[in-house]
């Protein structure tokens, strides 16, 4: 009887990460302007891509006007973490909506909420955030509309 020899016998196991979150309510949006002004700028399109208002952010800062976002540039795609953390946060308490063609719209507890807010919070910069969004909207129109072609070739 010739034996076998034995192998070794892995073990797999499934590791469980608890990632912990702070829970985040209207009021701490209510203190922070950075999410009032990204919700006023969302609110300023009918709709828009994550992906256009990623490059309208972007396109804002490099004109200045920055609100604190870090971006990251590969290869000529602005991307930031930080900004998507934002509108986790905006969607997460149902102030921004995403549609069936993936844009971000502000939602009807959006615009009240806005309407509470925008007066105090942007008093002396939202004529700025209008010029710039205004004179923007050329330069990510495509972007946008690149999105929109994505959406709409997926089989569904």
């Amino acid at each position: 009887m010739s034996k076998t020899p034995q192998q070794p016998q892995t073990t797999k196991s499934k590791e469980l990460k608890i990632v912990t979150r702070h829970v985040v309510t209207l009021s701490d949006v209510e203190k922070n302007p950075r999410l009032i002004k990204l919700l006023y700028i969302i609110s300023s399109f009918k709709d828009i891509s994550e992906k256009a208002l990623l490059y309208l952010l972007y396109y804002m800062h490099q004109n200045g006007y920055g609100m604190g976002y870090n971006f990251i540039v590969i290869g000529q795609v602005p991307s930031s973490k930080d900004v998507s953390s934002d509108l986790t946060v905006l969607k997460y308490l149902g102030l921004v909506e995403v549609n069936e063609r993936k844009k971000l719209s502000i939602s009807s507890l959006g615009r009240e909420f806005l309407a509470k807010h925008v007066e105090t919070t942007l008093k002396n910069e939202k004529e700025t955030i209008d010029k710039l969004v205004n004179e923007l909207r050329v330069k990510i129109a495509p972007v946008d509309a690149e999105v929109e072609i994505r959406v709409k070739k997926r089989p569904g």
